[in-house]
């Protein structure tokens, strides 16, 4: 029986928010029933299999056996999580739904496009992917209880490599480790006065002539996640999950429709309106307003990073302790300093995922090199000053323990993670009832589950 990355199945099943849409056209049938009522529609697998489609290619045969494969396993896995009363509320449902449309609306640009592209409003994709999104979640705990304890030694790394034949062994491309310390510029007291007075005064056009907030917010925040959207966040935590403190604080002190006072965090003036609170959650307004930086404030910034520059140069202080005393970016400073790939987490970046600012470096820089201070745009789209370390460069090269033990580490981690999940489904399985369609019947993957139909 094939299992592949089986453990991570809520992760590639769960449909997007636009695929009911853009699937409906497809005659339904049952494919398969697990336990007594789930079961899994036609439309549903062909959703999914458009979703890993490469241009110009057909899905084959082969991977739709191994969609539905996972289909299943994740219908047995809500069905566990019912067993051991691993539950999901509805409060948690909504929170994963809001953070889903958020991220579309992102990158559709506005939630007018979201809604003309899908062909239905946000709340009406909200309730159709509520019960694909309660399920994913279900899924997801019994995996998490599941993994929980599973860890891989050097020894079992190392075995791990050795089974794998030297013209089999994958070639990686080049990659770097880069590291920075951030120090944003200071700001002037009369800049300063100046941002805030301005947002005190876009305040009363709110409050006192009834300005709509939605499109003082299109107007005038200085927040590109938010501004294109009347400055909406939705499924805002009051344990804050990367939110400022005290912008929690003053949200959280808010009755619906009522507008905060001006208050300052470390990314500049707000203003909150709360449109809706869910216990400790809410949807919300802000217009942001960052105070301007003159260029004294730049050459004040670059005079500390000289500083902090020697520093490092002199060994009297590492990278690492650098970045912990004077760096003011959270995100790396979580990272010692390092630029990670968000999606693998990994300090070890391939060049062509680099910020092009970074990239154009690496011809001039040598490993355990430092930069001169510089200027650069950050994540929140504010320019800040920063020193670029090199911590490591690797060339294009095939596979080995020295250079990519931690990306052979994670492969062998995930092949355990599957072993544990391929172990638990042959323990498991004769205890569910899976009825699949013969269209199905000849699908190796599906081999575990042909006998259970009883």
């Amino acid at each position: 029986m094939k299992l592949r990355r089986l453990y991570t199945t809520g992760s590639v099943i769960v449909a997007l928010l636009l695929s009911a849409t853009a699937h409906a056209q497809v005659a339904d049938k049952i494919i398969a029933v697990v336990g007594k009522n789930r079961i899994i529609l036609q439309s549903e697998l062909e959703t999914a299999a458009a979703q890993t489609k490469q241009p110009g290619m057909e899905v084959s045969q082969d991977a739709k056996c191994n969609l539905l494969q996972q289909m299943i396993l994740q219908k047995m896995l809500v069905e566990q999580a019912e067993r051991d009363s691993l539950l999901v509320s509805d409060e948690e449902v909504e929170a994963a739904l809001d953070n889903r449309v958020r991220s579309f609306i992102a990158q559709f640009g506005s939630k007018e496009k979201l809604e003309e592209v899908a062909g239905k409003t946000v709340f009406q994709l909200k309730e159709d992917n509520r019960d694909v999104i309660k399920e994913s979640m279900m899924a997801e705990k019994v995996q998490n209880q599941l993994m929980q304890n599973v860890k891989i030694t050097p020894a079992e790394v190392q075995a791990f490599f050795k089974t794998i034949p030297t013209d089999s062994l994958p070639f990686f491309p080049a990659t770097v480790e880069m590291g920075q310390v951030v120090v944003d510029p200071p700001t002037s007291p009369e800049l300063d006065k100046y941002a805030h007075d301005h947002l005190e005064s876009i305040r009363k056009e709110i409050v006192n002539d009834h300005k709509d907030f939605e499109t003082m917010a299109g107007l005038y925040s200085d927040d590109p996640g938010s501004r294109n959207n009347g400055g909406k966040y939705e499924g805002v935590s009051r344990k804050g999950g990367g939110w400022a403190p005290e912008f929690v604080a003053a949200a959280f002190k808010l009755q619906n429709g009522e507008v905060s006072p001006v208050i300052k965090t470390q990314f500049g003036y707000h203003i909150i309106q709360m449109i809706r609170r869910r216990g400790d959650e809410a949807d919300l307004r802000h217009i942001l307003i960052t105070p301007e930086h003159t260029s004294a404030d730049f050459k004040a910034a670059f005079i500390k990073l000289d500083s902090v520059r020697t520093l490092i140069l002199t060994k009297k202080l590492t990278f690492e302790e650098a970045v912990n005393k004077f760096s003011t970016d959270e995100m790396s400073n979580r990272t010692g300093g390092m630029i990670v790939d968000p999606q693998t987490n990994s300090s070890q970046m391939e060049i062509d995922k680099l910020d092009p600012t970074l990239a154009l470096m690496i011809d001039t820089m040598k490993v355990g090199n430092l930069s001169n201070p510089q200027v650069f745009t950050n994540a929140r789209g504010n320019k800040s000053c920063r020193i670029v370390y090199m911590k490591g460069i690797t060339q294009p090269h095939k596979a080995n323990l020295k250079d990519d033990y931690a990306r052979i580490q994670e492969i062998a981690l995930q092949q355990k993670k599957s072993k544990k999940m391929m172990d638990w489904v042959a323990e498991k399985s004769p205890t569910y009832y899976v009825k699949i369609d013969p269209a199905y019947i000849n699908c190796e993957e599906l081999e575990a589950w042909k006998n259970n139909s009883k």
